[in-house]
């Protein structure tokens, strides 16, 4: 938290940024999806240089290089989805819980990148959410999906991915792509100024065909297996 103080006062003299993220967001005829996104990427290698935040990226080759496709990723922290998009290259999404999504900045954040806001206990915009994504994918958007639904100090540990997750990958017949996250919860979660480094491990991608006799909860626990072996790999090398 200390840290994430230290960003905002830091870049105050770039505060001007969050009304051109809102202006850009507005303006599709103006800004194209890629140029929306260096935005937040460039806002975002300003947020990692104030907070001494270094990020290690792993397995890009895994990315398919063309098509939509889903990642989901193991959930630490506040700087989770940031740490993705600085790595990856090509423009990419997420999608948030709601009810944080519209604070200063956040709101302008995510609106940017035309992330899905998805209201927790709601089942018919849930189920709005989840045809969105699909319909999205199928025309070649990427997104980041974090199926743990949240995260409470459990640094490098790895909760229960849920089932209804990978619905709209399902429904899409999209890769999946594991995201493996090392240390992430360091960036903002950890009570000091030291410099930090975090990683991305993006894992090889699932194509549809392999997964597509299996059930969701099934589809679950496999993604969750293989992000928990990557982490085990990284923490403890043989």
């Amino acid at each position: 938290m200390l840290r994430f103080v230290k960003v905002i006062l830091w870049n105050l003299p770039r505060a001007y940024m969050i009304p051109r993220m809102a202006y850009r967001a507005r303006h599709g005829e103006k800004y194209s999806e890629e140029e929306c996104y260096r935005y937040a990427q460039l806002a975002i290698r300003r947020m990692m240089r104030a907070g001494h935040i270094s990020t290690q990226k792993y397995g890009t080759e895994h990315l398919p290089e063309e098509g939509g496709y889903m990642m989901f990723p193991n959930h630490q922290g506040k700087y989770d989805a940031l740490g993705i998009m600085y790595a990856h290259e090509k423009p990419c999404s997420v999608v948030i819980d709601d009810a944080r999504s519209h604070g200063v900045l956040v709101k302008q954040f995510i609106d940017l990148i035309h992330g899905k806001r998805l209201v927790k206990n709601d089942p018919r915009q849930s189920v709005r959410i989840i045809r969105e994504l699909t319909e999205d994918t199928k025309k070649g958007r990427r997104f980041i999906i974090f199926p743990e639904g949240g995260y409470h100090k459990n640094h490098n540990s790895v909760g229960e991915f849920k089932a209804g997750s990978f619905k709209s990958a399902v429904k899409a017949e999209v890769p999946i792509i594991p995201v493996a996250l090392v240390d992430s919860y360091r960036a903002f979660e950890e009570w000091s100024l030291r410099p930090v480094v975090t990683q991305v491990h993006f894992l090889k991608a699932i194509p549809y065909d392999e997964y597509k006799n299996m059930s969701t909860a099934q589809i679950a626990v496999m993604v969750r297996d293989r992000i928990v072996s990557t982490i085990q790999e990284v923490l403890s090398p043989a």
